[in-house]
């Protein structure tokens, strides 16, 4: 595995030397820098992009959930904090671990472990965070199968579940791997992965039918251009 690049962000100076003491007994784990707030914390990953971020959620101004929120994409994350209330929605929003402070090193060996097994099998993925209403989406973006185009906002799909998301399909089209993602007309961008059949309509058009056996049709132009691509 190659070394994983981190971040701590803590508005307690104090906190973010221990976390890089103990942090510093892990090998495989390179510390590239830190952050007391969330505004300087939203411009090192931004520079720096790194592979995971230990995450304070109670910060002055602006909380852990709103940096989240402000990312085009989110690394993992494993969220400290002393308030241990905050457990349930750390683990719905899939988060590797959750630490509460003081952090046991016992703990910390742990979420390290976590850590190794995801970079190690490739199921590290960016994922998108999402504030819709009261409900907060931390979505894996390798489990979205569709999006779709709706105003100024992108509707995903990903399990059984759609949200909005207030982001215009363009300004995804640019974050997102041309590898997985394929635009097949101006609304809509379709998941590579989860494609289950192909098949030629007779005015030349293609059509996909994904593995829930939902059917998109792709535009002349888009089926031109997925045609030419090495398969």
């Amino acid at each position: 595995m190659n070394k994983v690049t981190y971040i701590i962000v803590d508005d307690e100076r104090l906190a973010r030397v221990e976390m890089k003491l103990m942090m510093s007994k892990f090998i495989d784990f390179h510390f590239v820098g830190e952050a007391s707030n969330a505004t300087a914390a939203e411009m090192l990953i931004t520079t720096l992009q790194p592979n995971l971020i230990f995450l304070d959620i109670q910060m002055p101004e602006r909380s852990g959930f709103d940096l989240l929120s402000t990312l085009p994409q989110v690394p993992e994350v494993i969220f400290t904090t002393a308030f241990d209330h905050y457990a349930v929605k750390a683990f719905d929003l899939n988060a590797i671990d959750y630490l509460v402070k003081p952090i046991r090193h016992e703990r910390l060996v742990k979420a390290i472990e976590k850590v190794n097994a995801k970079f190690n099998s490739g199921t590290s993925n960016g994922h998108l965070f999402i504030k819709e209403g009261d409900k907060i989406h931390f979505i894996t973006i390798s489990t979205i199968h569709v999006i779709e185009s709706i105003g100024n906002y992108a509707r995903l799909h990903f399990d059984a579940q759609k949200v909005f998301f207030k982001r215009s399909l363009n300004q995804l089209e640019k974050i997102l791997d041309p590898n997985l993602f394929f635009r097949i007309n101006r609304s809509t961008l379709i998941n590579r992965s989860f494609i289950k059949k192909i098949e030629r309509l007779p005015d030349g058009r293609l059509t996909f039918t994904l593995k829930n056996d939902e059917n998109y049709i792709v535009s002349s132009r888009q089926s031109a251009v997925f045609k030419s691509q090495p398969m």
